[in-house]
């Protein structure tokens, strides 16, 4: 998929124009502090919504086309987008997050990838950081992003280097992902 043509030519109907209404409502609860990396972040509305004075949210995104035009918006906070592959972080960028917030780069990618993500996201953690991860389970493709994953795939995938701290089906989610997706906080393992 080549993400900066589809942002260039604004053909991004993945783009809801707003955060995710789970991690609205999980907020409220006001658990994110430190530093905080969105890989994936598109237009970042949930970088946005994550960030405040206190915290230090940095969005990253292949796409330059999308950091731009999420420079664009009104600073909710302390936030920072970055143009970059979380495959490929720079050296600043390892082992300096307290959180990693997960809402479509994991779907986005091709499955055979998913272990690398989860060795890169370990990486950008500080010992014993966490991920708020929205996995889209079943998307209803197998060609083409977003591609839909299992809760047992989760398990095997991240077992090894997280532990599940807390997970739930979201109460409120964008019309049509109704019950098909799961959110869960995973911890670093020390």
């Amino acid at each position: 998929m080549d993400w900066q043509a589809r942002y260039e030519a604004e053909d991004t109907p993945w783009d809801q124009g707003e955060a995710h209404p789970s991690l609205v409502d999980y907020l409220k609860e006001g658990r994110f502090s430190g530093r905080v990396l969105a890989p994936g972040c598109g237009l970042g509305y949930d970088v946005r919504a994550i960030s405040t004075k206190e915290n230090r949210v940095t969005g990253l995104d292949l796409a330059h086309a999308a950091m731009e035009k999420a420079r664009e918006f009104s600073k909710a906070g302390a936030e920072e987008f970055i143009a970059g592959d979380l495959f490929d972080l720079p050296g600043e960028l390892r082992g300096v997050f307290d959180w990693v917030m997960e809402h479509t780069c994991f779907c986005a990618i091709e499955p055979q990838m998913r272990e690398d993500y989860v060795r890169a996201v370990g990486e950008a953690l500080k010992a014993g950081g966490r991920v708020f991860a929205i996995f889209y389970l079943n998307p209803g493709s197998e060609t083409q992003p977003p591609f839909g994953v299992t809760v047992q795939e989760l398990d095997e995938l991240f077992g090894k280097k997280f532990s599940v701290e807390r997970e739930w089906i979201p109460e409120r989610t964008f019309e049509g992902r109704e019950g098909r997706e799961l959110v869960r906080i995973l911890r670093k393992k020390i």
